[in-house]
Order: structure tokens, then sequence, then C-alpha cells
């Protein structure tokens, strides 16, 4: 029987040939540990030229979760927490990695998996306006992630506004940028990579689920690094001996602009999926421009597709309907994606 397509999610396949290729021409190669290479050195550089901001500092950790953990914890008093939608990753699909470390999120309930400026002011208003506030937890920076949990993506102006709330408050804004690169080159996005470093006091760059084995890319815009930093990703048991096997990676796909070629790639085929979609007279969950796109789907169609098509079961809809999520990435192929048109 025929191994059924997926497109359960962005990271189920390896890694781009390209950075196979470097692995393999470089794997016997003797490096200096824990980051210290060249290869990273050379990352870090090409990061900060596309970011526009010289005065970055980039520290490479292996996992989504895990850096979100790292990030949150390091920047937060012991007395803080960090604001966050809902449906935030952090709050939604982390398992509680971030309170583990004492840091409890702060959810509101946002809009399309979206934050907004006003939310930062509601939250901050709140506690500043509780007489017993010494007794609650103190909003200490702002999380969200472009795109969002939904696929949805912020505008420049609506990024400006939550960047100005923060700013207003002395709050670090953090961008969890897991899928950045597919946010990016939405056709929809108005914003760039250089914007986003001038208006989130830390991001990251996703290498997981963009053409990397492992890998995400921390960036701290504004010299904000805490000191001993790689102390401090030791003591959270998140740093590499081999430091080389992550830079390597975005040394790769910072070249020749190979992450943002491969996102557009995923941007296409989901293009062409939300089309036959809508063609067929689907019902769309949420108007997602990136590689995320969420259906209504009967619960036979979807048992009668399950040996040939796999997707993300989402959210139950109604008693005879379920939301799943389909979702295109840097490796999706072309044919597969013919093939599930037919199928729909």
């Amino acid at each position: 029987m025929e191994r059924p397509i997926s497109f359960v999610s962005d990271y189920t396949e390896g890694a781009h040939s390209e950075i196979l290729r470097r692995f393999s021409e470089t794997q016997m190669e003797q490096l200096e540990g824990y980051g210290a290479d060249k290869y990273t050195a050379s990352a870090k550089e090409k990061i900060k030229n596309a970011c526009g901001c010289p005065e970055a500092q980039v520290v490479f950790l292996t996992g989504g979760t895990q850096t979100n953990k790292f990030v949150i914890d390091v920047l937060l008093r012991p007395y803080e927490g960090v604001i966050s939608a809902h449906s935030g990753h952090i709050n939604a699909h982390e398992a509680g990695a971030v309170e583990s470390t004492g840091h409890k999120v702060l959810a509101v309930q946002g809009k399309n998996g979206k934050l907004c400026a006003e939310d930062v002011e509601r939250c901050v208003a709140a506690y500043n306006g509780d007489s017993a506030r010494e007794h609650t937890v103190k909003p200490g920076m702002v999380y969200l992630s472009f795109p969002t949990e939904y696929g949805t993506i912020y505008t420049k102006s609506e990024l400006e506004a939550i960047s100005a709330a923060c700013r207003k408050h002395g709050l670090p804004l953090f961008c969890d940028g897991a899928r950045l690169g597919y946010g990016l080159m939405s056709r929809e996005c108005d914003l760039t990579l250089k914007d986003l470093a001038k208006l989130c006091d830390v991001f990251y760059i996703g290498g997981t689920k963009v053409g990397a084995l492992c890998g995400e890319a921390v960036v701290f815009t504004r010299g904000n690094m805490p000191a001993h930093i790689l102390s401090l990703v030791k003591q959270h048991g998140a740093l590499l001996a081999k430091g080389w096997l992550v830079g390597l990676q975005f040394d790769t796909l910072f070249t020749d602009d190979l992450y943002f070629k491969i996102s557009r790639h995923a941007i296409d085929m989901a293009e062409r999926v939300k089309a036959a979609l809508v063609d067929k007279g689907y019902k769309l969950f949420i108007d997602s421009p990136t590689n995320q796109q969420f259906v209504i789907m009967q619960n036979a169609q979807i048992a009668a597709l399950s040996d040939r098509v796999r997707f993300e079961t989402w959210e139950k809809y109604d008693d005879e309907n379920t939301v799943v999520r389909i979702a295109t990435s840097w490796a999706t192929k072309e044919e597969n994606i013919e093939k599930l048109i037919k199928l729909l």
C-alpha cells in the first residue's frame, strides 16, 4: 500500500540538501567546542547583517521550547511573569515549560492568535491598580509569535504599537520566530527582518521548522544579552559541546538568501492548497496567509482520507466536523500538492 502523504507539520523532514552537503564536507574537521568555531562566528555575522543590526548579539540553541523557556527565564526577575495571548505557544502547547522556571504566563484573550497594544496596557494597568499587587505576579515582558499559532501575522503598524507600549512600560518585547521565515515570506507581510530587529528587544530565527535539522538563532537587538550567557545556557542544560552543529546550519541558511527562498516555497505550496480548498467549497476556520492552513472537514471525510493523507487534528468544530491543519514546508513536493488537491 502506498505510504500516505503528510501535511502534519513543517518539521517532519530532515534538512535541506545544502546543509547536509556542508555537514558531509566538514564532518572530519577538528573544530573548537561550545560555539567558538569559525562557522558559528560566520553565521552570527551573516545574521547581524541580514537584520541590519550590527550591535546585535546572537546565541544559538537547539529547539523552540528550549529557546522560549530560556529567554523568558533569563530576562525576567523571580517575581515577574510574561504576557502572552491565550493561544500563544508558551501558554497552550509547551507543557508548562515556562511555569517550570517559576514564571507565570499572564494569558490574555487576544484575537486570531494575536496580541494588541491595548492588551498590554490593560494587563499593566490591572497590576498597577491592584492594591494587593505585591501578592500578585508583575508583568515583566511581552511574548508574541510570528506567525501565530493560527498562521496569522502582525502588520508593521500593529507591531509598532505593541513595541511602543512595551517601551512605555519598560517591558522587553520577545518574538517567537519558530516559523519566522514563513511569516516574513507571506505575500501579505509588510514587515522585514530589519523591521523586526528594530521593534523587538529579542527574537529568534527558527531553523528547526525552516530547513535545519535543529536549531534556533536568538538575537538580542540592543546590546541587552545577559552577561555570562554561555554559563546561563549551560545551567539550562542547553549548551552543545559540538556547537558548530547549529552554527554551520545557520551559516548555510543565511548564505545567498537560502532561508528566505525555501520559506517562500512553503508559501507558494500553501497558497495552492488554500486556493483549491476555496474552489472546492471548503470553509476555512481562519484566514491564514502563511504555511499553515486551517480548514473545517467532516469527520467522515477525515476518516476516509486517513489511509492516503495525514493532517493535524486541531480542534473539534461540532459533532460532525473537525478543524484540521494542513502545513506545508520548505520540503513540500509539488506532486504531493497535486495529490492532495485531487483527494480533496
